[in-house]
């Protein structure tokens, strides 16, 4: 951040749900930002994904409640620009179409503050166009208006002049805000002259995979809203482009459509899963309950160097095990060459896939991945008198191996090159959960069940599992269900995030 003058507030647009539909200004800006604050539709992953020493206030706007005043807001601004930190505050959609971005700039101006706009995508455009409907087309529509269905707390009536509205022919109206007020909206539209056959249609939640899209007139408008029981965010389009919705549509033929899925892996892990579950259609839920940081062991890092056997062997039982031991291996070697009298063994796919991302091939892979199959087979098939075994893992990992192994005539090195903790999610993130439980939950160790229930109340964990699909990456963890008499939906078939994406995409196949 050194070519940014310290103490200036980004006013940045997150886009209306997809969390793609950031900016790459504001993506950049938002990375690197002293801190951030950010509002009830901001898409979590953009959160979740934050470096961890990034300070985060969730200041939680939604439709008829602001537990956090809009004056408060602003001196949260200022406090944090006067402390000298750059500021990102996140805000759904576009900060200045109907949101209060242009308060916040001007008050931050008004105290002397340095602040910059970087605009987003909003949801009166996404919206539509994730539904199959363009605002504008070159036969159907010349013009979009964008209005507000919402009236200011401070005024008896709406501003917006309906009226004028009415009459406008050959374009586009898109409503935002308006769910609590559509019923007056649609009367006065009609009222007004507005043509009670006019294509009309509803967008909840446009461009998260959870959308609904609901076609029919304005004379109907009122009544497929109540039917629906739509609820915030959600637009109204009207005008002639809506009859074009059945020729574009394009985001909905996914065979994951609309399913919440939890993912409790830490974020740097998970980035690659949320994508592939967005393709597939899914909306994932990115809630890590457990955290990885290195860890440092100088004694047994020392031991290694001086081990004298003809046989040596590094024990890889994790990914993260691969990644830390790389990041601290550079601390204690200058050259990997140092290595090059080790064999590999490593523990399944995931983490012999971890390997080959650094270059290196596992010269053993037992024939399931875990660790007593891994101890078991290596007993039995691998020479191991006289050998020196160092054996990368972390705090919270077994020591089955470590006991195993010396009575065959080995010496175990363990080696902890990182530590796992269960983090607290972010202001705002449980309350969704429980409000918006997911249809599925994927658990990849003992320790993401934990983390859970660390994070949850058992009255919170009971709303959030009660109805979902619980998914294991293997048979260590379906017996940590089992020992919290969670019933397992399907085992992942090969012990990799892979497997179990095939597992969902089986298991819900027919059922969507």
């Amino acid at each position: 951040m050194s070519d940014l003058i310290k103490g200036t507030v980004f006013l940045i647009g997150a886009g209306p749900g997809d969390p793609g539909l950031i900016t790459v200004k504001g993506k950049r800006l938002l990375d690197t930002c002293d801190a951030v604050v950010y509002d009830n539709l901001v898409c979590p992953q953009l959160i979740v994904m934050l470096p961890e020493s990034t300070e985060v206030h969730y200041v939680g706007k939604r439709a008829g409640d602001h537990p956090v005043p809009q004056d408060n807001i602003n001196e949260l601004l200022l406090k944090l620009a006067h402390e000298g930190k750059n500021v990102a505050r996140l805000k759904g959609s576009d900060p200045l179409i109907f949101g209060r971005g242009g308060e916040e700039a001007k008050y931050l101006k008004e105290h002397g503050i340095k602040f910059e706009i970087v605009n987003g995508v909003t949801s009166g455009i996404a919206g539509p166009a994730y539904s199959g409907i363009p605002c504008t087309d070159r036969e159907k529509a010349s013009f979009v208006l964008f209005v507000t269905g919402h009236k200011a707390s401070s005024k008896l009536k709406t501003s917006v002049p309906w009226d004028w509205v009415a009459k406008a022919k050959n374009g586009t109206v898109v409503i935002y805000m308006g769910v609590n007020q559509i019923k007056e909206i649609s009367e006065q539209l009609l009222e007004f002259g507005m043509p009670a056959d006019l294509p009309a249609a509803i967008v909840e939640r446009g461009t998260f995979p959870s959308q609904r899209v609901f076609t029919t007139t304005l004379g109907e408008l009122r009544a497929v809203a109540e039917k629906e029981t739509i609820k915030p965010p959600a637009l109204f389009v009207l005008g002639h482009v809506v009859e074009l919705q059945p020729y574009l549509e394009w985001f909905t033929d996914r065979p994951l459509m609309g399913l919440r899925i939890m993912v409790t892996r830490t974020p740097h892990q998970a980035g690659e899963l949320y994508e592939r579950l967005r393709r597939l259609g899914a909306e994932p839920l990115p809630y890590p309950t457990i955290a990885i940081e290195t860890f440092d062991d100088p004694d047994n890092w020392k031991k290694i160097a001086d081990i004298k056997s003809d046989k040596k062997w590094i024990v890889f039982t994790s990914e993260n095990g691969v990644r830390c031991f790389f990041t601290k291996m550079r601390e204690y070697f200058e050259d990997i060459r140092q290595l090059g009298d080790f064999k590999i063994a490593a523990i399944g796919a995931g983490t012999a896939q971890e390997l080959a991302n650094n270059h290196l091939s596992a010269d053993f892979i037992p024939s399931s991945a875990t660790v007593a199959v891994l101890t078991k087979e290596m007993t039995e098939k691998l020479d191991l008198d006289g050998a020196a075994i160092v054996r990368v893992r972390g705090n919270l990992a077994d020591d089955l191996l470590e006991k195993t192994v010396p009575a065959h005539g080995a010496e175990v090195i363990p080696l902890t090159v990182y530590r796992t903790y269960h983090p607290i999610w972010p202001d705002g993130l449980k309350e969704k959960v429980v409000e918006y439980p997911p249809h599925a939950i994927l658990f990849t160790s003992g320790s993401t069940l934990e983390g859970l229930y660390h994070n949850l109340s058992d009255e919170e964990a009971q709303k959030v599992l009660k109805d979902a699909g619980i998914f294991s990456i293997g048979p260590k963890m379906t017996a940590k269900l089992k020992e919290h008499d969670l019933e397992l939906t399907r085992e992942a078939k090969i012990h990799t995030i892979d497997g179990m994406i095939d597992e969902l995409l089986d298991y819900y196949k027919d059922k969507i």
